[in-house]
C-alpha cells in the first residue's frame, strides 16, 4: 500500500531536512513525503526543493501565505490522493511526533480506517510541558468530546493516519480551521460514518528547535467551532 506522509511547514528550518532522513531511513516501502509550505521566511520551502532535486519521494507545495493548519493539511491530502496513496499520515515538523512510530500506524492499517496517536490512553505520554500547558490540553479534549459525544480521549492530537476513502469522504470545502480543531472535526466526521477507528499511545514531547505555533487564538477557535459542530450535527 502506498503511504504518503504529509507535513505542513512554517519556519522549520532547523527540523526539516533532519525529519526526512529519518522518516526515509525507517526503509517504509512505496512511501512519499508532502511538505506544504506556508512561503516560511526562513527558506523551508527552499531546503525542501533542494532535497528533493536528488529524491523524487519528496515532493513540497508552496503557499503564498500562512493560511491556516487545516487549509494546509486538506492541499497536502489532495495532493497525496491524486498521487495514488492508500495510506495518508499526517504528523508534525518539529520532532514533536516519533517518526519511529510510523510503521506502528501503517501496521494499524491493516484493520482500521484511521489510526489517531494518542497522549491520552494507557503507554502515552507528555514531555516538556508546563502544568498550564497540560490542563489546556486536558480539559479542551473534555469539552470536545463531551460537546461531540466521542469516546476517544485524544481529539486534538496532530499525528494520524488516514485510509484513503475516509479522506475522500471526510474532506470538503468547509473544513478551513486554523488550528487544533480540525483534528477534532476530521475525527469527529470520520465516526459520524462509521469508519474503524483505533487510538494508539504515542510520546509526545515539545518542540526543541524553533518556536511553538499554539496561541490564544487557536484556542479560542476550537471552543467555537466544536460548538458549531455540535449545532451542525442538530441541523
Amino acid at each position: 500500500m502506498k503511504t504518503t506522509v504529509v507535513i505542513p511547514t512554517y519556519n522549520e528550518k532547523e527540523n526539516i531536512e533532519r525529519l526526512i532522513s529519518r522518516i526515509f531511513d525507517l526503509g517504509i516501502s512505496d512511501l512519499e513525503i508532502v511538505v506544504v509550505d506556508d512561503n516560511s521566511p526562513d527558506g523551508t520551502g527552499k531546503i525542501v526543493d533542494g532535497l528533493k532535486r536528488s529524491n523524487k519521494k519528496i515532493h513540497v507545495l508552496h503557499r503564498q501565505k500562512k493560511a491556516g493548519l487545516g487549509t494546509a493539511y486538506v492541499e497536502g491530502f489532495n495532493f497525496a490522493l491524486s498521487r495514488g496513496a492508500e495510506y495518508v499520515l499526517e504528523m508534525d515538523a518539529d520532532f514533536s511526533h516519533d517518526a519511529f512510530l510510523i510503521p506502528a500506524f501503517v501496521e494499524t492499517m491493516e484493520s482500521h480506517d484511521l489510526a489517531v496517536g494518542s497522549r491520552y490512553v494507557p503507554g502515552g505520554k507528555i514531555s516538556n510541558w508546563n502544568f498550564s500547558r497540560r490542563m489546556v490540553s486536558r480539559f479542551g479534549n473534555f469539552y470536545a468530546r463531551s460537546v461531540l459525544g466521542l469516546p476517544y480521549k485524544d481529539l486534538t492530537t496532530g499525528y494520524k493516519c488516514y485510509r484513503r476513502k475516509v479522506l475522500e469522504e471526510i474532506i470538503d470545502g468547509e473544513i478551513n480551521s486554523v488550528g487544533y480543531v480540525f483534528q477534532v472535526e476530521t475525527t469527529y466526521k470520520a465516526h459520524k460514518k462509521g469508519f474503524r477507528i483505533k487510538e494508539i499511545p504515542i510520546s509526545f514531547s515539545e518542540r526543541r528547535l524553533g518556536k511553538s505555533k499554539f496561541n490564544f487564538k487557536i484556542i479560542w477557535e476550537s471552543f467555537w467551532r466544536v460548538a458549531k459542530l455540535r449545532l451542525a450535527k442538530k441541523k
